[in-house]
């Protein structure tokens, strides 16, 4: 796959050019039941104050139902208010969170890169799982719907390699 960037991105044709590969490339993920990531940094104007770098990305996944209905996560740290129009850069990350079950148990994989173990919290409130972890200037936080209750006593978590791994058993 070509990762280069298009420098005549930011205009419509490069738009238009963008959204076309990412159509056909969607087919071949349903073709193969695969899943595709893309991330990237642009700067921010925020509206006189200093320009910031924001982030953005998405998740693509197929073929992971009998529908081969698509599962689209999208992230990304840049915030318009509404109201006053000032941009800004959220301080918290969302994770990219892939939920999995299994015969005898749900896992939870969270992107959490900069993180050690120490630095997470997990809280379970039923069907909710909620996510926080801070070090340094990284900071995430995600609140998950599992697809059914869970106990704390069936909870076990892991962070290695910035992949933080919840098992939560019946």
């Amino acid at each position: 796959m070509n990762n280069k960037i298009d420098k005549g991105a930011g205009n419509l044709e490069g738009i238009l050019r963008g959204l076309g590969d990412l159509v056909g490339r969607l087919g071949e993920l349903a073709e193969k039941g695969e899943k595709m990531k893309r991330s990237g940094v642009f700067d921010v104007d925020t509206g006189g104050r200093e320009n910031a770098k924001g982030a953005y990305g998405f998740s693509v996944k197929m073929g992971l139902n009998e529908n081969n209905e698509p599962k689209v996560e999208s992230f990304n740290d840049v915030h318009c208010d509404q109201q006053t129009d000032v941009t800004s850069i959220q301080e918290i990350t969302e994770p990219l969170i892939d939920v999995i079950e299994e015969a005898d148990h749900i896992l939870v994989l969270a992107e959490m890169p900069g993180i050690s173990d120490a630095d997470v919290s997990v809280e379970l409130n039923g069907d909710v799982l909620t996510l926080n972890a801070a070090s340094g200037s990284k900071k995430y936080h995600k609140e998950v719907l599992l697809p059914r209750s869970f106990y704390n006593s069936g909870m076990k978590h892991s962070l290695r390699n910035g992949i933080l791994e919840i098992k939560l058993n019946d």
